[in-house]
């Protein structure tokens, strides 16, 4: 057995895909849920800013949908849209920034559920996205965006783990808060990632940063996009008939955001 270092499992979207590829199937069908429930149009074409493997977009491409989507790493794009390919889909994930895009022809909905909006370093950046997202959006159609709140009362959590795996491969990915600072809103953590695939364990220890906010801040940023108003707020038990109210004690929150 041998050990080695990598730089990011961002690198490897195969080992990204084996940690949170597990919920797929659940999330994909929350997804579908809430473009039946809350679109106030059909729901045909989809788009997901910050991808990943894509396998939420292959989910939803089984599923019948016209899938989009888009990544920063040129690996993760290659990965999802070879997924899709496998399946007789077409290449449907383009290599851009999810801060400043405009789609045409517009899509009926958008969703990027597990926090990655919070990379976004800056009010400015997510202001900039959220724009994006409004102008790419059919009227009626909806955008699902998943954060991690800072709550103002009671406890939070600071740490998460996940374990997922296809066979001989497993993965175990721990991410813990090393510091949290409210004033400048950041929230530093430090994930390791431990991969046995086979007989080979490879480990990924790397520093994270996410833009925090408090439900009050996340409220004031949505106001500043008029066009995406408030349809309904869930957490990431993804339970369709159980829809929360964000209030000082939420951490974890699905906002189902509606293009007027």
């Amino acid at each position: 057995m041998t050990s080695t270092a990598a730089p990011s499992l961002y690198d490897h979207p195969r080992y990204y895909d084996a940690v949170f590829g597990t919920t797929s199937k659940i999330e994909s069908a929350f997804l579908i849920e809430c473009f039946q429930l809350y679109a106030k149009r059909e729901v045909k074409r989809v788009f997901e800013p910050a991808t990943g493997s894509g396998r939420l977009l292959v989910e939803l491409a089984k599923a019948g949908y016209d899938v989009t989507g888009c990544d920063l790493s040129e690996a993760a794009a290659s990965y999802g849209n070879a997924r899709l390919g496998r399946l007789g889909f077409p290449k449907a994930i383009g290599v851009f920034d999810m801060t400043q895009f405009s789609l045409r022809p517009r899509v009926d909905a958008a969703f990027n559920l597990i926090s990655s909006f919070q990379h976004l370093a800056s009010d400015e950046a997510a202001e900039s996205h959220l724009r994006s997202v409004a102008d790419s959006l059919e009227r009626g159609g909806l955008y699902i965006m998943g954060v991690q709140l800072i709550p103002t009362r009671g406890r939070r959590s600071g740490s998460e783990a996940w374990t997922g795996g296809r066979g001989a491969l497993r993965v175990e990915t721990d991410l813990k808060t090393v510091r949290l600072d409210r004033k400048k809103r950041l929230d530093l953590c430090r994930m390791v990632t431990t991969v046995r695939d086979g007989k080979k364990v490879t480990v990924f220890r790397e520093n994270l940063r996410f833009r925090t906010y408090t439900a009050e801040q996340m409220l004031r940023l949505l106001a500043k996009v008029p066009a995406l108003q408030i349809a309904v707020t869930y957490d990431f038990t993804y339970t369709i008939a159980e829809p929360i109210v964000v209030d000082a004690v939420t951490q974890d929150a699905i906002f189902v955001l509606r293009k007027r």
